[in-house]
């Protein structure tokens, strides 16, 4: 079992940056990729960024290349989205979670935390 709690959310000028965390509970945290993942209001849950077990791989939606940054760090437990350069569309509700593979697909993650707001004011 793992618990995610996001933190790191809220109000930020276009332009702007924002750093997200994400901590977890558990010893097994290296075990798991993780991923974060952003749902605006009507609209679907999409992928953002994932990043491998080890930290020594990343993978970016086309939206967000550039200017998000997704790291990991196994002693603390903890996984980072840095977001520069934020744009209105990029307002949503931010989630990070935890799979056993490495994927884009939200479904195949297996743990996921509350979420933590972003809003970007044009």
């Amino acid at each position: 079992q793992v618990q995610l709690v996001e933190s790191g959310g809220g109000l930020v000028q276009a332009g702007g940056s924002l750093r997200l965390s994400c901590a977890a509970s558990g010893r097994t945290f290296s075990s798991y990729a993780m991923g974060w993942f952003r749902q605006a209001p009507g609209k679907e849950r999409e992928f953002v960024a994932t990043v491998s077990w080890s930290g020594g791989d990343t993978y970016y939606a086309d939206s967000v290349k550039g200017r998000f940054t997704i790291s990991r760090d196994n002693a603390k437990n903890t996984v980072y989205l840095q977001m520069n350069s934020l744009k209105p569309e990029d307002t949503a509700i931010y989630y990070c979670a935890a799979g056993t593979l490495w994927v884009v697909v939200p479904n195949e993650y297996d743990y996921w935390g509350q979420g933590t707001q972003v809003t970007v004011s044009s």
